[in-house]
């Protein structure tokens, strides 16, 4: 056997049995990065005696830090990103509501949309739109100076920073000067309810942000916010997808009621097939 890909496999056992949910990817990803080849590219590393900096980013992993702070990067759709402390690690599961939102933007009969990515934390929803909608004017909101500088970096290296603009600011009242006027409105907002702390997994308890993470007992009250700020910022006939939690699918409906000028509201799937993010838009005039 590749002597690599043996010690791949000491590692995937460590991470195993330390608790880790992938423990053969993240195994794999560590060794890419160590070696500066892509996972799929392992095997073309000559045999040789393993660098001990794997074993210093396997001890990492196994206590728990996250793959994504120990690499450096993040992949979300055609995206690499560069995250670390201080900024939420984007999912896979927000890639189909980005996808959505896309596919949402190219339906409609607008020349240049206009977007905003609420709580943009890396840019990876902001980046995404901007690529793949080439017309797309995107408006990245981060409270948090610290998540707002892993944006900035990555909408400058991201070669489309001509079209996606970041602001510092609170979600709820960020820009007033586009009340009425925005085609798509799009946010991952904190959603996990504080009662859930004890149920959270140390990559996330202990790492991500605090405020990108928990939203009261039930984990609904930013999004019960969020309801405000859609009425103030679409314009008439726009639409807003916001990601929320297992199990909460059920009552964010009730939260975007038709008597205040909402249609379409739907809960959409994620790659589990279980409920993930909300959709619907404002009225027509």
């Amino acid at each position: 056997m590749n002597f690599l890909l043996d010690e791949v496999a000491r590692a995937t056992l460590r991470l195993a049995e330390a608790g880790v949910a992938s423990p053969r990817t993240d195994a794999e990803e560590l060794a890419a990065f160590v070696h500066g080849v892509r996972r799929g590219e392992l095997h073309q590393v000559p045999d040789s005696d393993f660098d001990a900096l794997y074993w210093e980013c396997v001890a990492r992993r196994e206590a728990r830090e996250p793959l994504q702070h120990i690499t450096g990067r993040a992949y979300f759709r055609y995206q690499e990103l560069q995250v670390g402390p201080g900024v939420f690690v984007p999912r896979p599961e927000t890639e189909i509501m980005v996808g959505w939102a896309i596919d949402t933007l190219r339906a409609m009969d607008v020349a240049d949309p206009l977007v905003v990515d609420l709580g943009t934390g890396s840019g990876a929803i902001a980046i995404s739109i901007a690529q793949e909608v080439p017309r797309s004017r995107v408006h990245a909101v981060e409270i948090d100076s610290d998540a707002l500088a892993w944006a900035k970096r990555n909408i400058s290296n991201s070669g489309h920073g001509d079209r996606v603009t970041a602001h510092q600011a609170d979600m709820l009242s960020a820009l007033p000067e586009l009340d009425c006027s925005v085609d798509l409105l799009i946010t991952n907002p904190p959603y996990v309810p504080t009662d859930d702390s004890g149920q959270i997994p140390p990559e996330v308890r202990d790492y991500d942000p605090g405020p990108a993470l928990w939203s009261g007992t039930d984990g609904l009250d930013m999004i019960r916010e969020l309801e405000g700020v859609g009425r103030r910022l679409l314009r008439a006939g726009g639409a807003m997808a916001i990601e929320h939690g297992d199990g909460q699918g059920i009552d964010i409906p009730h939260l975007f009621p038709e008597e205040a000028g909402w249609r379409d509201v739907r809960n959409r799937k994620d790659l589990a097939h279980r409920d993930r993010f909300v959709v619907m838009r404002r009225a027509d005039d």
